[in-house]
């Protein structure tokens, strides 16, 4: 081998180690700075839950309760249960964390992602006590809606308007926040699956409450206007199916729009449906953000829509009446009826107000956002004066609180493994702001006799409160 041919593999091996080094160095920046932040609030990092002698920062809610605390390293307790578990969360060495416990993970243990993303160095300049973190959520009224909804499933989802930030996510049946990972193989094989926050991650048909938004988009889409007049016999006939009233209502045929979705006539919505075919409703669907992620602090799951393109008329008129492929969440639901006190702009719903310092300092506090505006001002207005005829005359009466304008819709939803699932939507302005709420109570028959008095307990108390 000659000496120049030493040379060159020697040249070779050289660029292949650079290029193997420049590789390495280039993974090490990737993972400290690109991948850090979603590696770090993982809920299966551990390492970031800290040190073992670390005293856990305290969970709080907007009046400075407790809702989760420690009293030395290692030790936690959830003075409320399972009534504040879907917002709380659990903490588990084997299963990882969920809730809060999960969201502010690094907050309440008093590393910063930047503390984290120094390893060794950062371990070196943490605290020994963790943050405190203060909540938008009322835990009265937590206690309150969760006592509501009684022995039933259900979740109940309130928020203030103006602000997204969440008064109350109930959901039940709940968990204990304390024994979960001892009670882990239990729970996962409970039917009535206790571990899903069904406020965020329960779907379901959304019945007749998705009328509001059918309302909106016939409105937007021109098919309709505010004085034609629909005629209901009782039933539409699609071909060889039909869709019908429930209990055999006939709504006659001087019925406008305000007066179809006052009586949630089904009849009135399927047509609308037909008349904007599966391109108008996917518009409709898109603007109101069922497809768009929140990306906040919310485990949430993904909304099912049908393939609007591939629709038939049944399938289409079924959109319409919140039935078929079509299935949501209550806090998809909620974001939905704020928009129509919100002059048709909805927020982006958070659960973190402030971040605590051990001695008292506001580390970061929340600041409210547009999330997306949905429909105009002068529509919110019109289809928000339909809800608000649904409390004062319609099927929502049980939902009015005197003196207080309260607007809803009421939603029955068929389902396949049982009973209907009764929803009630809406909205209510406050002396002290505007709030909105979704109900839902599984298995309940109608929205309007099981959820609607739900909602009217909690505008009442935060009306008093």
């Amino acid at each position: 081998m000659g000496h120049n041919d030493i040379k060159k593999y020697i040249l070779h091996c050289s660029v292949f180690m650079l290029v193997c080094f420049l590789c390495l160095f280039g993974y090490i920046v990737y993972l400290q700075v690109i991948a850090a932040p979603s590696l770090a609030a993982n809920p299966m990092n551990r390492r970031g839950d800290g040190a073992q002698d670390i005293v856990r920062g305290a969970i709080l809610d907007i009046n400075g309760k407790e809702l989760a605390k420690s009293d030395k390293p290692g030790d936690r307790s959830y003075p409320y249960g399972e009534v504040m578990a879907p917002v709380t969360g659990y903490i588990g060495e084997a299963i990882g964390n969920d809730g809060i416990e999960a969201v502010a993970g690094g907050d309440l243990t008093g590393q910063s992602r930047q503390l984290q993303m120094l390893g060794p160095i950062g371990q070196a300049l943490q605290s020994d006590q963790g943050n405190n973190v203060r909540l938008t959520v009322d835990a009265d009224i937590q206690e309150l809606a969760y006592n509501a909804l009684g022995n039933h499933r259900g979740a109940v989802l309130v928020m203030n308007a103006e602000t997204g930030g969440i008064i109350a996510m109930v959901s039940k049946p709940s968990i204990d926040p304390i024994d979960v990972e001892a009670n882990w193989k239990s729970l996962t094989a409970r039917e009535d699956s206790p571990l899903l926050n069904r406020a965020t991650q329960g779907l379901y048909p959304p019945g007749s409450t998705i009328k509001v938004l059918i309302a909106d988009a016939a409105l937007d889409e021109k098919v309709t206007d505010v004085n034609e007049k629909f005629n209901c016999t009782g039933r539409l006939d699609i071909g060889s199916e039909y869709i019908g009233e429930s209990h055999g209502a006939v709504h006659g045929n001087n019925l406008t729009l305000k007066d179809a979705l006052t009586e949630s006539c089904n009849v009135t919505f399927a047509a609308l449906a037909m008349r904007m075919h599966g391109k108008g409703l996917e518009s409709a669907f898109d603007r109101f953000g069922f497809t768009v992620p929140i990306n906040s602090e919310f485990n949430e799951s993904k909304c099912h829509l049908p393939n609007f393109s591939a629709l038939g008329d049944g399938d289409t008129a079924q959109v319409g009446i919140g039935q078929g492929e079509t299935l949501v969440t209550p806090l998809r639901m909620a974001m939905l009826a704020s928009a129509y006190v919100n002059q048709g702009t909805i927020m982006v719903p958070y659960l973190v107000e402030e971040v605590i310092s051990p001695v008292g300092l506001v580390i970061r506090k929340a600041s409210p956002s547009k999330w997306m505006e949905v429909t105009s001002d002068k529509r919110a207005n019109i289809i928000g004066g339909f809800m608000e005829n649904v409390v004062a005359n319609g099927t929502g009466e049980a939902a009015a609180v005197p003196g207080i304008r309260v607007i809803g819709k009421t939603g029955t939803a068929e389902n396949s493994q049982g009973a209907d699932h009764g929803w009630f939507i809406g909205a209510a302005e406050l002396p002290k702001g505007k709030i909105a709420f979704c109900i839902i109570v599984e298995n309940s028959g109608g929205g309007g006799t099981v959820a609607a008095p739900i909602a009217r307990q909690i505008i009442t108390a935060l009306r008093d409160n």
